[in-house]
């Protein structure tokens, strides 16, 4: 489109400057630009008279001064005429003799007065269409009336005007090309060429690997909008390569800590193994033993290989989640009712603190069941006291809706809350064959609540406990 445009401004601007330049020329030659017919006028008396209008002047001149009378004898007067050379002779008002192509009528119309001092003896009229040049001589016949004899000659004046300045605007025509084609391509130059080499430029820096720079939009035309379209295309390829990065790391590392976690269960099954081969589980009681061991560490090491396969997926986003509208205060009250029985077995004692009105939100119910389950989990763990208490309340916000869990355990070292929700993570205290665990808990539990477009941060308190929060966003009653 560009490029079209640019052809037609070439063609448009050669046209007017054309134009422009026989308009300069005119006045340069005149002086002035009252009309054509005065640029044709002060054209023709600044030439000389031709050869032949010369001879024919100064045979008729003679005559008028010498013999005047010979200048009303027609026979004479055809002798002198030259094809391309008219003669009018004018006595006092009346026109005695003309050539025979004149208009006697437009003559009397159009040529000067009688002047007696022969000064303005050049000039130019206009009959009907046509121009004439002529030279005259005003003089007295011999009966003292007054005389004019007129030597004209018809002339092309647009014609002959043209073919004179034709050689100047042929010249200036092509310089202003010239200087139009240079500037643009100058122009064009600069707003196409240019930025398509800067992209060819980025191109062949993708293409070598390097995605590290930026290409700057000049333009808001469809240039300017290709480079915002390569530019948006170079940050999503290199957020790409990063991600691609940073899952390759990630998975390094996943595949560094399940071979530290699998490591001692698999140790210790094999340490039992090898007990009951040699023979030391010598009695029912010992090998009934030694056979629950092997069995829980085989069941640890199941759980986390779940554990590892569901972070996995959700890390690569290829966990499917099923949203519907849930009415969180029922969904709660439910499962700490579905909870309350195992966990008063083990001495803790757990309360839903409610809003006492219905409260929805947008979730997965299951994946939702997972979060609060890790939790839990977690708070169960790292109990320390006679007492244990866990409580789940809710907080209604303008936009969403936050859970909060909290134990009485003995809580997070400040140092540590930042690095809680990171996979394999687990506070030093918690490093311990009681506690156990795969440290993917907290991290599965950020991942499926970001996942619900919500966040999960968490407080504690050395000796007092820790509270976990998570928001999830409201819902529509169904």
């Amino acid at each position: 489109m560009r490029f079209l445009l640019s052809y037609v401004g070439v063609i448009l601007i050669s046209i007017t400057l054309f134009l422009a330049a026989g308009f300069l020329l005119i006045f340069a030659i005149t002086g002035d630009i009252k009309s054509i017919e005065h640029l044709y006028k002060k054209s023709y008396l600044q030439k000389p008279l031709t050869a032949v209008e010369e001879s024919v002047f100064l045979d008729l001149k003679l005559l008028a001064k010498n013999n005047p009378e010979q200048l009303l004898n027609e026979e004479q007067l055809k002798k002198i005429e030259h094809r391309d050379i008219k003669i009018v002779v004018r006595k006092g008002n009346n026109i005695e003799y003309t050539s025979p192509t004149l208009d006697k009528l437009g003559l009397v119309q159009s040529l000067p007065m009688f002047e007696e001092t022969n000064i303005n003896t050049r000039d130019t009229i206009r009959m009907k269409d046509s121009f004439f040049t002529y030279v005259k001589f005003d003089f007295y016949f011999s009966d003292k009336s007054e005389g004019s004899v007129f030597v004209l000659r018809k002339a092309s004046s647009y014609a002959e005007l043209t073919r004179e300045s034709f050689p100047i605007l042929f010249a200036l025509l092509l310089l202003l090309l010239v200087m139009i084609i240079g500037l643009l391509n100058y122009l064009v130059s600069r707003s196409i060429i240019k930025p398509i080499s800067v992209l060819k430029e980025g191109a062949e820096r993708i293409k070598s690997g390097d995605l590290n720079f930026e290409i700057k939009a000049t333009s808001n035309d469809e240039i300017g909008q290709l480079n915002r379209e390569f530019e948006e295309m170079r940050k999503k390829l290199k957020e790409s390569v990063n991600l691609q990065l940073q899952y390759e790391e990630n998975r390094k590392e996943l595949l560094s800590n399940i071979s530290h976690d699998l490591k001692t269960p698999i140790t210790s099954i094999m340490g039992y193994v090898e007990g009951i081969k040699d023979g030391v589980a010598n009695t029912p009681q010992k090998m009934d033993k030694y056979l629950s061991t092997v069995y829980l560490k085989a069941r640890d090491m199941d759980s986390l290989i779940d554990e590892l396969f569901l972070f996995s997926k959700l890390d690569l986003k290829k966990e499917p989640f099923t949203f519907e509208s849930v009415r969180l205060d029922k969904y709660l009250k439910d499962y700490v009712d579905e909870l309350q029985l195992d966990l008063l077995q083990q001495g803790i004692q757990i309360e839903l603190q409610q809003l006492h009105k219905p409260i929805y939100v947008t979730a997965d119910r299951e994946k939702l069941k997972r979060v609060l389950a890790n939790l839990i989990s977690n708070c169960v763990k790292y109990m320390n006291k006679e007492e244990k208490h866990i409580s789940i309340s809710l907080h209604e916000g303008l936009y969403d809706v936050v859970v909060q869990v909290t134990d009485n355990g003995y809580g997070i070292e400040s140092s540590a809350l930042p690095y809680i929700f990171n996979r394999f993570y687990r506070a030093e205290q918690s490093r311990n064959s009681l506690t156990g665990g795969s440290g993917l808990g907290l991290a599965i539990a950020k991942k499926i609540i970001g996942e619900h477009g919500g966040d999960i941060w968490a407080t504690s308190e050395i000796g007092k406990g820790t509270s976990v929060f998570f928001s999830i966003k409201k819902g529509e009653e169904k």
